[in-house]
């Protein structure tokens, strides 16, 4: 992600930027507005965040503990993360497990990105496919994701 960033990229993609944000400016400005980001967030994909969903989202956002941890989660993708994955790639280290990518259609991921190959770069047994939804592919295509992952996992038994 940080090594592939451009204007779309940031735009599409701003929280990630906002929330890696030294502790606790990210807390602070959360913490006053929690619900507004939820809602500004997940509001226009009203068919996969229906109220009761959103709802759900504000409560845990609006909880301290809840916003520090997710911070701290792009904080670390930001940091120490970086450096744990350049120490894999120097030692040729890859995740032996089977892993499952997918990925938004119509999201900019798709269109700039060769998703599959990428991850093969860090991984040895790489599946998966695009679906025709935005970015929140549990909450948008719940059975085709639930599919997905099953054929996985049963597959690899």
């Amino acid at each position: 992600m940080f090594q592939i960033v451009n204007k779309e990229r940031a735009t599409a993609t701003h929280h990630w930027f906002f929330l890696i944000q030294p502790y606790d400016c990210p807390e602070r400005l959360l913490g006053a507005a929690a619900a507004y980001d939820i809602r500004y967030r997940f509001e226009r994909a009203v068919e996969a965040f229906p109220p009761e969903a959103v709802a759900e989202y504000v409560r845990c956002l609006c909880n301290p503990a809840t916003t520090h941890a997710t911070c701290e989660d792009y904080r670390a993708g930001a940091s120490i993360d970086l450096v744990h994955d350049e120490a894999d790639r120097q030692q040729n280290k890859k995740v032996t497990c089977p892993l499952l990518a997918s990925w938004s259609a119509t999201g900019s991921v798709g269109r700039t990105q060769e998703v599959l190959q990428i991850w093969r770069d860090y991984a040895m047994d790489v599946c998966g496919h695009s679906l025709p939804c935005g970015r929140s592919i549990p909450e948008e295509m719940p059975d085709a994701a639930y599919a997905a992952l099953t054929e996985v996992l049963l597959e690899k038994d």
